[in-house]
């Protein structure tokens, strides 16, 4: 039976059924019920793809880049080359910072949220969520000073709580030459900035501070928003980033990477040891080395002021949270985003100013993705 299309039709498998029926006696009640069936299967597929959706994640601006550049790969992984693409290999992440993003899991059209804040095993548990890392870096401390380069200048835990507390106003302040005797440093008055969303990284920030200042813990805390006692605000890493740049004699507080690509001067800090440490990923990691990451408490650990002679003490790590009443199928494409980036997506993350997820700590993640999500492997 030959199954040649004429030169008028473009639709082969119609024109093809088409010619099978007509060498058939009778065929005309088949002919409609191929018709149908056929007008019934386009129908399903393109309802099929029409409910297809992205996978809706929001929160951390400070693993925004990562994790935008993670979703670029994570879609041209699953298109395999190939010209045809689908919504369900898209990622669609909104960096509205970590407490916004934890908020946003209410909302059911939300995948996952992004997080420099671990959740508590109380509220996971209460809120029916399931957190793991997904990657690590640090947060800097960036006093933007003329004549003064890249790790020049030293700092203590107890003097950075007094400039943001308003006790220490100026440059020149005899705390601060007491620990740069060698730096020229300005009579001018420090330009105390902060962030204005709730953050993660006001969160790791505000963690040390409250380590190693009494008065900054009785007074203002730990999280991932609190009421500043001074200082100009401003919403995301990015805004941030940005006002810093833009103002002589400030400081402020930022994601290790977007400091490195920026050129922004960021400042040494004193360690538990006693040692200053610039910052930089072996510092960050020198730190990360100490914790015992534990699954049964969603991995949450305390990543500020570390022990360790060569540590960093703001190391940072940025969790993802899942609720897990979204449904077998959408959680596994939210795991089979993050696995695709513990398996190709360490150099990328390096390349940008983070710390990946070490290959042994990605093996405890699965288990416990096994253990508490039902996951499948893909």
């Amino acid at each position: 039976m030959n199954f040649l299309r004429p030169p008028a039709c473009n639709a082969w498998c119609r024109v093809g059924l088409e010619f099978c029926l007509d060498a058939i006696p009778n065929a005309k009640p088949l002919r409609t019920f191929a018709g149908i069936a056929l007008v019934l299967g386009a129908f399903t597929l393109f309802s099929a793809n029409a409910q297809a959706e992205p996978i809706r994640g929001a929160g951390s601006t400070f693993a925004a880049p990562i994790i935008h550049l993670w979703s670029r790969d994570y879609e041209a992984l699953r298109t395999d080359g190939g010209e045809f693409t689908s919504p369900d290999w898209r990622v669609d992440y909104e960096p509205v910072g970590s407490l916004a993003g934890v908020m946003r899991l209410d909302q059911p059209e939300t995948d996952f949220a992004a997080t420099d804040a671990p959740l508590t095993t109380e509220e996971l548990a209460k809120r029916g969520l399931a957190q793991f890392p997904v990657v690590m870096g640090g947060i800097v401390v960036v006093a933007n000073l003329d004549n003064v380069g890249a790790g020049e200048l030293r700092l203590t835990g107890p003097v950075i709580a007094d400039i943001y507390l308003g006790k220490v106003t100026k440059w020149s302040d005899p705390a601060i030459k007491a620990i740069n005797p060698d730096l020229a440093l300005p009579d001018a008055t420090i330009e105390v900035l902060r962030r204005e969303d709730g953050s993660g990284s006001t969160f790791t920030f505000t963690s040390f501070l409250s380590k190693v200042s009494p008065e900054w813990k009785e007074k203002v805390g730990a999280d991932t928003l609190v009421k500043w006692p001074m200082g100009r605000g401003e919403k995301g890493t990015g805004g941030l980033a940005s006002l810093t740049t833009a103002t002589k004699n400030s400081i402020s507080y930022l994601e290790y990477g977007q400091v490195v690509r920026l050129g922004l001067p960021f400042a040494a800090l004193q360690n538990q040891s006693g040692a200053f440490i610039r910052p930089a990923p072996e510092a960050f990691e020198a730190g990360l080395a100490t914790v015992a990451w534990d699954g049964a408490k969603g991995f949450s650990a305390d990543t500020t002021n570390l022990a360790g002679e060569k540590a960093y003490p703001m190391a940072v790590v940025t969790y993802a949270v899942v609720s897990k009443d979204r449904g077998e199928g959408r959680i596994n494409r939210v795991l089979d985003l993050f696995r695709v980036a513990f398996s190709r997506g360490a150099d990328e993350a390096s390349a940008l100013g983070y710390i990946p997820v070490p290959s042994a700590l990605a093996g405890q993640i699965e288990a416990y993705w096994t253990a508490n999500l039902g996951a499948v492997n893909n």
